[in-house]
């Protein structure tokens, strides 16, 4: 499921600062390749037992990702259901508490690269 209006679409950030201000909201910087970025923060649904990932894609826009300085710019926000043995499902439902919760750290995060 593709999140919609977070205002983080299109902002920019040097590496080393969207790497930190992620870090401090839980996300983790798991895919990476010299020109791009995804940033996954996991939520648990513990009442289905059930995880969910709430990602957002980068892309260098200065520079490349071996740099502290290069400047990526955030291309999308969304969130998937966790599969086994690995993979998202992006078009299962998700809970509203886990949207809740996706949206707070999306605000969290904007806020920080603002």
């Amino acid at each position: 499921m593709i999140i919609e209006n977070t205002g983080l679409n299109g902002m920019s950030s040097e590496l080393a600062h969207l790497d930190e201000s992620a870090e401090k909201l839980g996300f983790v910087r798991w895919q990476w390749e010299y020109y791009r970025a995804t940033y996954d923060l996991k939520l648990e649904d513990r009442a289905n037992r059930e995880d969910y990932y709430l990602r957002f894609n980068t892309r260098a826009i200065e520079g490349k990702l071996e740099s502290a300085h290069a400047v990526l710019q955030v291309e999308s926000v969304y969130i998937g259901r966790a599969t086994f043995p690995h993979g998202l499902d992006y078009d299962s439902p998700i809970p509203q508490p886990i949207l809740n919760a996706a949206s707070q750290r999306l605000q969290e995060l904007k806020k920080l690269l603002a």
